[in-house]
């Protein structure tokens, strides 16, 4: 019913966990430009970007949202605890960074009704609200930011609040969508929307660098295949040099969406004399992933996709293998015996529906 609710009407789910920096004073561009891996400079008063920062060896630390505020100053979200890194990178600047973590919740409503709400409460602030953009407001006389943001690739906002009033808004927020099956959501229903939207997930589809005990548990923003998300161009950053050498050989993996063949699964499960059984969660482990005897990487995560009605998964493999349309083996257990199924590498986001940036 949750994960129903994000594709067909509206989940709201709380996200007030996120890490919250704001970043002000003369440095702050400067500061944020040293740190990210895409160009602050050509961020918008009220645009946000979504962007990765890396080590010095040009491994992902982290990947997160970057607010401009409009007034000078920035905020930085984040999965993991990033404030010393950050004030590390700032010495010697006129900056100063902030960890608002605890001032500000945050309420995701995700789902192709997920304006009519806010239409409903916000006064028409988030008409044109446009994708990536934000707006301060008052929803139902509650004092909000909300942000054409969100995890789940559909339509979406986040709304932004101080701590105080959270809860209020929270409530506010599901008697306005009553008329509109606004349902609370949480993380099971999350994940199978952002594997949906061809989302990567710290922890899962890498290991922050900082948490990393090998080499091969580090990842560049080449290796997510964020390449789009790499300004090498704008000057000095951390990790820039290294970028610039693996973009020049090239990555040696990359990370791919893929489609499993059910109608194999479906086989091996009529074989035992068992209805088959499409995963009723979404999981996240290391599926080893074969062409022919070598391994050539390992999916990430994975689910049954309700909307599309496939199997999908997100994966690393090695970088010849990454082209649209090649074919590799996954391990799949029926009944604790293992079995190798086509899978086909595809291109992500497997779904993307219009309304997403309307």
């Amino acid at each position: 019913m949750e994960y129903y609710a994000i594709r067909h009407s509206a989940g709201l789910l709380d996200v007030s966990p996120l890490y919250k920096y704001r970043i002000r004073g003369k440095g702050a561009l400067h500061l944020v430009n040293k740190v990210v891996t895409r160009d602050a400079a050509k961020l918008s008063k009220g645009q946000i970007y979504y962007t990765p920062w890396c080590d010095e060896r040009g491994k992902t630390i982290d990947d997160g949202t970057l607010w401009n505020l409009g007034d000078g100053s920035f905020r930085l979200t984040a999965a993991e605890a990033n404030l010393k890194w950050l004030q590390d990178a700032g010495m010697g600047l006129d900056v100063e960074v902030e960890d608002v973590s605890e001032e500000i919740g945050a309420l995701a409503l995700q789902g192709p009704s997920s304006r009519a709400i806010l239409m409903e409460g916000a006064d028409g602030a988030v008409e044109k609200l446009r994708y990536f953009r934000f707006v301060t407001t008052k929803f139902a006389g509650i004092p909000v930011t909300i942000s054409r943001t969100g995890y789940t690739g559909d339509l979406g906002y986040e709304i932004w609040v101080e701590r105080e009033r959270a809860e209020a808004l929270w409530d506010t927020l599901l008697e306005k969508g009553r008329g509109h099956d606004i349902t609370p959501a949480g993380m099971l229903a999350l994940d199978v929307a952002r594997i949906e939207a061809g989302l990567i997930l710290s922890e899962v589809e890498y290991k922050p660098s900082r948490k990393a005990i090998i080499d091969a548990q580090r990842y560049s923003p080449f290796e997510l295949s964020l390449d789009w998300a790499v300004a090498l161009d704008k000057g000095p950053f951390i990790g820039r040099k290294a970028l610039l050498e693996e973009n020049a050989r090239g990555p040696s993996r990359r990370t791919v969406g893929l489609h499993i063949d059910w109608r194999s699964i479906e086989r091996h499960y009529w074989e035992m004399g068992l209805p088959p059984q499409p995963p009723s969660k979404p999981w996240r482990d290391e599926v080893p992933l074969y062409s022919g005897y070598r391994q050539v990487g390992w999916a990430t995560s994975g689910c049954w996709s309700p909307i599309l009605k496939k199997y999908i998964a997100i994966a690393t493999v090695a970088a010849p293998y990454s082209d649209l349309g090649t074919q590799v083996e996954i391990e799949v257990s029926v009944e604790w015996e293992r079995h190798r199924v086509p899978a086909t590498v595809v291109e992500r986001p497997f779904f993307e529906p219009e309304r997403k940036k309307a």
